[in-house]
């Protein structure tokens, strides 16, 4: 059987979809978001230590539940990506997209000949270590999810050319680069930074591509979905455990008196 990758038949009818980051390395702590009823879960290798070997055991853990595996790759860079995608990611965010040349190079490597340069194999986890090699070669150009992140002032000016670049699914604005790349340090709340991602906001959601961001608290998720986004991190897996430790912590001290 051909994959089939629902997070993108969402995607495409136009409906809102969430996930979370996985950033632990933790292949427990994805069986436990698998479980939670996410559309997709995000391996981040940018930002998080984990190998190759690690993603694999974490999509491992996810196996049999709803949830679209998803993976942020290191850079854009098409040996990383070939790996990535091997091991059975359905989805693939690519960072620090800033030119149309960029944005084409990045789907090449998604796709396999002719449309792209990924290296075709048949042995992979993601084609069932040859059990379903010419059915997942056959459907993997159309099925995965390519995302570009747009956070850069670079990038923001050329964003329309980027948005014409055939094979690219969705755009995703990673605001915390953003605003540093205008000299505002962490603070994507910055007002310029605001102009620049309403910029983008208003060419995505007018493209034929999805639009992407980081909304961990539901007053910015709702906002955004108001607005028409459709893929949504909402929470962080260590964030997250370090945010219920304190919450722990600080009821204990209220309690206690210590």
């Amino acid at each position: 059987m051909a994959m089939k990758n629902t997070a993108k038949q969402k995607l495409d009818s136009g409906q809102a979809t969430c996930g979370a980051f996985l950033q632990t390395l933790s292949p427990v702590s994805a069986e436990i978001l698998s479980q939670s009823g996410f559309d997709w879960l995000i391996v981040d290798l940018e930002h998080a230590p984990g190998s190759f070997e690690n993603l694999q055991h974490q999509l491992q853990a996810m196996n049999g539940s709803g949830a679209v595996p998803f993976a942020r790759a290191p850079w854009n860079d098409l040996v990383a990506i070939k790996r990535i995608l091997d091991t059975g990611v359905m989805g693939i965010l690519i960072p620090y997209v800033n030119t149309r040349d960029e944005a084409v190079a990045a789907v090449a490597a998604c796709k396999y000949p002719p449309e792209g340069v990924r290296g075709v194999a048949g042995s992979p986890r993601a084609a069932g270590f040859t059990r379903n090699a010419m059915s997942y070669l056959s459907s993997a150009n159309d099925e995965i999810v390519v995302m570009v992140a747009v956070e850069t002032v670079e990038a923001v000016n050329n964003l329309d050319d980027i948005l014409g670049v055939e094979g690219l699914d969705g755009i995703f604005i990673g605001p915390m680069d953003l605003a540093s790349s205008m000299g505002h340090l962490g603070n994507p709340g910055h007002p310029e930074a605001q102009e620049q991602i309403g910029i983008i906001e208003k060419k995505v959601l007018a493209s034929d591509k999805f639009l992407g961001t980081v909304a961990i608290n539901q007053e910015k998720a709702k906002s955004c979905i108001d607005k028409g986004y459709q893929w949504l991190i909402l929470m962080q897996d260590g964030a997250a455990l370090r945010e219920a430790g304190d919450a722990a912590v600080r009821f204990f001290s209220e309690v206690s008196g210590r």
